[in-house]
């Protein structure tokens, strides 16, 4: 840290992305999707895309918000886009959060929440999962604290229902309630309904995940219109230009391709609960994830064993250190039933051989 490092920053710990290797791993650890988008995506990607770029992109993105506003029943009024949702999450918490109005969220969640609550010295209040860690909604009734939530839970894949959260928007009544929603097209549910019945409540949603355009950087968050204005102020003063021509082009596109997509999300779900049930018959336990990942440990071999193992064998999982209850799990993404299945063949050599420390 230099000395010219403001001071504001002291202590300020960035969060750190998962590994991206160059080469020679099978990736299990980034939550990327397996597949690439839709024919008529990559099909934006040409010449005549590209020789615009000397001109300045459209900065209410107003044909993909109306797009995205007729897919989910809502108004354009109702949708702010945001150049991944890290950049949307970052608006919101700029836009609502402050010293006077902190922020609760999971201890076992997204791990940018703590990182974006410090980076603009907002309070913030981790709450425990429970022993399985789920969350617990009677934690979230009637707090009276701006809430972020994602769901289907970004570390364990559980995910609340939406009975659940609509508990929660109704009895914080006062302050914002977020739904980070980066996994829910694999669940099959969202709360992106209630957000025409409670003001309060904001839904992010990204094309990361289930729209397989990790690279391209799009997101956007859906609530009532005077929140959405409120975010559009914030986008405004930071960078009214935030999604370049070439992405708002292929994300219209994507929403065109309905078929294509939720022909592979039931793939990569087929995909990982044939993957739970081999892990199961391992001795693994996992959590009930509804996302495209597996959150697996095994109760005879640490899990920095099976992290380093399986990476010595060119396969990437994610581990977490934080909080210490979770040091044991790994989190899995769904990959190809190719990848899966080198994944189940690993891990039954890593069990056959038993863990190091089982036999000091």
């Amino acid at each position: 840290m230099s000395k010219y490092f403001s001071k504001r920053h002291t202590g300020l710990a960035p969060y750190v992305p998962g590994e991206q290797p160059r080469g020679g791993f099978i990736k299990l650890n980034t939550n990327e999707a397996p597949y690439p988008p839709a024919p008529a995506v990559l099909d934006t990607l040409n010449p005549g895309a590209a020789s615009c770029l000397n001109l300045y992109p459209d900065p209410d993105g107003t044909a993909l918000r109306a797009k995205l506003a007729a897919y989910h029943g809502v108004d354009s009024c109702n949708i702010v886009l945001g150049n991944g949702s890290d950049e949307t999450l970052a608006f919101i918490f700029l836009a609502f959060f402050d010293g006077s109005h902190g922020v609760a969220f999971p201890d076992v969640t997204y791990g940018l929440y703590p990182v974006l609550a410090s980076l603009f010295n907002i309070p913030y209040t981790r709450i425990p999962v429970g022993d399985t860690l789920d969350v617990n909604v009677e934690d979230y009734i009637g707090i009276d604290r701006n809430i972020v939530l994602a769901n289907p839970n970004a570390q364990t894949g559980i995910a609340l229902h939406i009975g659940e959260i609509e508990r929660i928007a109704g009895t914080n009544p006062n302050r914002v309630v977020v739904i980070d929603e980066a996994y829910a097209d694999f669940s099959g549910f969202s709360a992106i309904p209630l957000t025409g019945t409670y003001e309060n409540l904001v839904v992010v949603r990204t094309y990361s995940k289930s729209r397989f355009m990790a690279g391209a950087r799009l997101s956007y968050a859906i609530g009532d219109s005077s929140l959405i204005a409120d975010i559009e102020t914030v986008r405004r003063s930071y960078n009214p230009y935030n999604i370049n021509s070439v992405t708002l082009a292929a994300g219209e596109a994507a929403i065109d391709c309905g078929d294509y997509y939720t022909e592979h999300w039931r793939r990569i779900t087929n995909t990982r609960d044939r993957t739970a049930l081999a892990m199961r018959a391992l001795g693994f336990t996992l959590t009930d994830s509804s996302a495209n990942f597996l959150f697996a440990r095994n109760r005879d071999i640490p899990g920095a064993e099976i992290f380093g193992r399986l990476r010595e064998g060119g396969i990437l999982v994610r581990r977490f250190d934080s909080p210490e209850r979770i040091s044991d799990w790994l989190r899995i993404t769904v990959g190809t039933e190719g990848q899966m299945e080198a994944l189940i063949r690993a891990l039954e050599s890593i069990v056959k051989r038993g863990g190091a420390y089982a036999k000091k």
